[in-house]
């Protein structure tokens, strides 16, 4: 991934690469950084994998391909994600170096929130960009060799490290570009975080891939993002389907403003009719819905303006394939429901140290007429393709919510529940709102003689979990309704 991107920048060097809420970045900024922060990283470490925490800004792209061009496996981090969470990420990952500045480091709550013994470089006052940087031949990385670990919920509560190769992450860069006819002529604004698949992807690695200039803000302000959308008249705007349903709220906001736009891309979660019918009505703008998951780089499938229909996510890009299984893994009919398999070169190596979890969600799909076997990851997810190919997403075969674009397992939010001295035992459940998408609403049933206040049980779970992931609702029930082996029925709690 690192070659394609080097060229690019020596191709373009006086071209504007970034744009953030600090500065202008060219493409030799960018080239140029790298090499000294990569000069750095030896420095420092000699350990394989390298944090990064960042915000979205122009810094980002410079701390990845430092990571690469010194030969090491970046792993970004969510710092949206509770201090627990958090330190559990980098002593699971191994890192024992961050790169960082120091307002992220404020933003989590300080340094004392990184575990003991893991070393820090601010971008800010760790590092001299200066002077000619010291040059170095780009390792030669094969299609094989793992660039990332992105780490997203894991069904026991744990987060799990998704392991990305160079040749997912490219393929997939190359696929998405070819499918939305995208070029270097194209503008990009975004604000979605870089420690996402969908952020990386769609927001750094596409537009330097194409040598185009992306506009990047850190912070999700509704009505500063329309006035960078008018202001430098983007082509392609990607984001979680609750950012466009926040900038509805901007009441100056007009069609003008939105004009340039020929992609406006929705991802990571379910877009309400809502707010595509609104968006389309005030604004003509047509949003299309695409689908992925961490474990596809991110992109399998994605609507176009020529190739789309309602409530479709889309066919598939090209060398991604899409089969719709039963429960005993055989293959149903076109229209039929089942579980979304998919198969294609932008499939993760697998879960890091995780051998089990890995094996649970391969399978090797029998090919029509006698063809070798195939091997197909399990999205979790339950869908149906019409006779076009175009794909559907109907439910989850998992108890899984995505709340603002996020993977959140129920069990996460129920754990912490269950530790307060007043809940006997919790259920959590996704709640769809027409312009926010999924909230998370819990059930709680109380001790013998607890008195209930739900102010204080979000209190607790505020000071244990990511923001996103704070139940919007807390409800109580005298008894959570469970059948005969005790399971909680979460289907009568959704009714």
């Amino acid at each position: 991934m690192l070659w394609p991107i080097v060229k690019t920048a020596i191709a373009s060097r006086s071209k504007t690469a970034v744009v953030d809420d600090q500065r202008r970045y060219t493409y030799a900024h960018i080239l140029g950084g790298s090499l000294f922060l990569a000069e750095k990283l030896d420095s420092v470490t000699s350990r394989r994998h390298v944090g990064i925490m960042l915000p979205t800004s122009g810094s980002f792209p410079v701390a990845l391909m430092a990571c690469w061009f010194a030969n090491r496996v970046a792993v970004p981090l969510n710092y949206l994600l509770s201090k627990e969470e958090l330190q559990y990420i980098i002593r699971d990952s191994g890192i024992d170096t961050i790169i960082t500045v120091g307002p992220m480091l404020s933003f989590i709550g300080g340094a004392e929130v990184i575990p003991p013994g893991v070393k820090i470089i601010d971008l800010m006052t760790d590092v001299d960009f200066t002077g000619v940087p010291p040059l170095r031949w780009p390792p030669l990385n094969g299609a094989d060799d793992l660039a990332v670990i992105l780490y997203t919920s894991g069904t026991s509560g744990r987060p799990k490290g998704v392991m990305l190769s160079h040749g997912n992450l490219l393929s997939n860069v190359k696929a998405a570009c070819l499918h939305a006819g995208m070029s270097g002529a194209d503008v990009f604004v975004g604000v979605l975080p870089q420690f996402h698949s969908f952020g990386l992807t769609a927001l750094k690695h596409i537009p330097l891939w194409l040598r185009s200039k992306v506009v990047y803000t850190a912070r999700f302000i509704p009505k500063k993002l329309v006035s960078l959308i008018s202001e430098h008249k983007p082509a392609v705007f990607m984001a979680v389907p609750s950012m466009y349903g926040a900038m509805l709220g901007v009441k100056s906001a007009t069609a003008e403003d939105f004009a340039s736009l020929r992609l406006a891309i929705s991802g990571g979660e379910p877009l309400p009719g809502a707010v595509f019918d609104e968006f389309k009505s005030r604004f003509n703008v047509h949003i299309l819905e695409g689908y992925g998951l961490t474990e596809t780089s991110p992109v399998s499938n994605w609507s176009l303006p020529y190739r789309n229909r309602i409530k479709s996510v889309g066919p598939a890009i090209p060398d991604v394939d899409i089969l719709i299984v039963d429960d005993k893994d055989k293959p149903v009919p076109v229209g039929g429901e089942g579980e979304i398999l998919i198969s294609g070169p932008n499939i993760m190596k697998g879960y890091y140290q995780l051998p089990d979890q890995t094996a649970a969600v391969f399978v090797d799909i029998d090919g029509p007429g006698g063809q070798p076997p195939r091997r197909f990851f399990r999205s979790g997810d339950i869908g149906k393709l019409d006779e076009d190919g175009f794909l559907y997403i109907t439910g989850r075969k998992k108890e899984m919510l995505i709340i603002a674009g996020e993977n959140v397992f129920p069990r996460e939010i129920e754990e912490v529940l269950n530790q307060h001295p007043t809940v006997r035992d919790s259920a959590v459940i996704g709640k769809m709102d027409d312009l926010r998408g999924e909230l998370p609403i819990a059930f709680v049933e109380l001790v013998e003689d607890a008195t209930f206040d739900e102010k204080e049980l979000r209190g607790w779970c505020r000071d244990r979990l990511a923001q996103f992931k704070v139940p919007r609702e807390i409800r109580l029930m005298e008894k959570l309704p469970r059948n005969p082996t005790g399971k909680i029925m979460r289907r009568q709690l959704k009714a």
